[in-house]
C-alpha cells in the first residue's frame, strides 16, 4: 500500500498511525490470516515495523495471533460502528432506500467515492438472489459500477484527472470499460443524463442503475442505486422504471442531509 502523498513532509502527520492503519486494512476476504512476512509484503513495510504494528494491535485487542498467523478480532468493528452511529445514516438514508426496495423489489444502496472504489455506506437488500452481494463497507471498482460512474461523473476536473492518473481500469468481463477515452465519454453522458447504468460490467448477470446525491452547494456527496439480475429485467426497462424512483429517494436524502450538514461534510470526497 502506497504511503500518503507528502506524509513525510507534514509535521502534523503521524507516520506511525498510518502504518498501523495500513496493517489493519491489509486483511480482507482473500487474506483473512497472514504471517508476518505476508503483512510486510502487502503493506510495503519492513518486517521489523510490521512486527511492531502487529504486536501493538494484538495488545490493544484488534488483532489475534494463532501460531505464526495473525488475524483480525471483532473489536475492529467498533471503528465502523462509531461512524455509523455518529453519522446517523439510519435516519438520513435507510428509510428512503427501504422505500426504493419496497417499490421496486430490488436491493438499494448508497455509496461514496473512496479512492478508486465505491464504498457502500448504506444498503437495503432484497430476498432475490444476485451474483454479487453488497453490505455496508463493501468496496467495488468505480469504473465497473453504475454507482462509480455517477460519483466520477460529477467530480471536479482536477479530481477526475487524478483518478485517471492512478486507476488501473481492470477488465472484469468483456463489457468492462477499460479505455480512458471511452470512460470519459461515458461520464460526460452521465453528467448530461443525470444517471448511470451498468450491465455485466463487474460480473455477468448483474444490471444496475444509479443517480447522484448532492449537498446544498450542488456538490456530489454520494450516489444511490438499484441492482438486480439480468434475467429479471433489461437495462432499458430498469432505467425506465427505476430512475424516477431513485431520483425521488436522492431528493429526499438531500433534504435530510440539509438538516444534518456534518454528514455531507463526512461523505464528501473533497479534501
Amino acid at each position: 500500500m502506497a504511503r500518503a502523498k507528502n506524509s513525510d513532509k507534514e509535521p502534523e502527520y503521524l507516520s506511525t498511525l498510518e502504518r498501523g492503519l495500513s496493517v489493519l486494512r491489509a486483511f480482507d476476504q482473500s487474506r483473512p490470516e497472514m504471517q508476518l512476512s505476508e503483512v510486510a509484503a502487502v503493506t510495503n513495510l519492513s518486517p521489523a515495523v510490521a512486527r511492531r504494528c502487529l504486536n501493538t494491535l494484538v495488545k490493544l485487542g484488534y488483532v489475534a495471533k494463532h501460531g505464526r498467523r495473525f488475524l483480525l478480532r471483532p473489536e475492529v468493528l467498533a471503528f465502523g460502528w462509531s461512524y455509523i452511529s455518529s453519522m446517523n445514516l439510519e435516519t438520513v438514508a435507510l428509510p428512503f432506500l427501504q422505500a426504493v426496495r419496497d417499490e421496486t423489489g430490488d436491493s438499494s444502496s448508497m455509496a461514496v467515492l473512496s479512492g478508486r472504489d465505491v464504498l457502500y455506506v448504506a444498503h437495503v437488500s432484497t430476498l432475490r438472489p444476485i451474483r454479487l452481494s453488497a453490505n455496508v463497507g463493501t468496496r467495488f471498482p468505480a469504473h465497473a459500477t453504475s454507482l462509480g460512474k455517477v460519483l466520477l461523473a460529477f467530480q471536479s476536473d482536477e479530481a477526475l484527472e487524478a483518478y485517471f492518473e492512478t486507476a488501473p481500469l481492470t477488465r472484469y468481463t468483456e463489457r468492462t470499460i477499460t479505455s480512458p477515452d471511452e470512460l470519459r465519454a461515458v461520464l460526460s453522458q452521465v453528467r448530461e443524463d443525470g444517471f448511470a447504468s451498468a450491465l455485466d460490467e463487474l460480473d455477468y448477470g448483474i444490471v444496475s442503475v444509479s443517480t447522484p446525491v448532492f449537498d446544498r452547494e450542488r456538490r456530489i456527496v454520494a450516489a444511490v442505486n438499484c441492482s438486480t439480475s439480468t434475467t429479471r429485467v433489461s437495462v432499458d426497462e430498469l432505467i425506465s422504471a427505476h430512475v424516477p424512483v431513485l431520483r425521488r429517494a436522492a431528493s429526499e436524502i438531500q433534504t435530510a442531509l440539509a438538516r444534518h450538514p456534518y454528514i455531507s461534510h463526512s461523505l464528501s470526497s473533497d479534501d
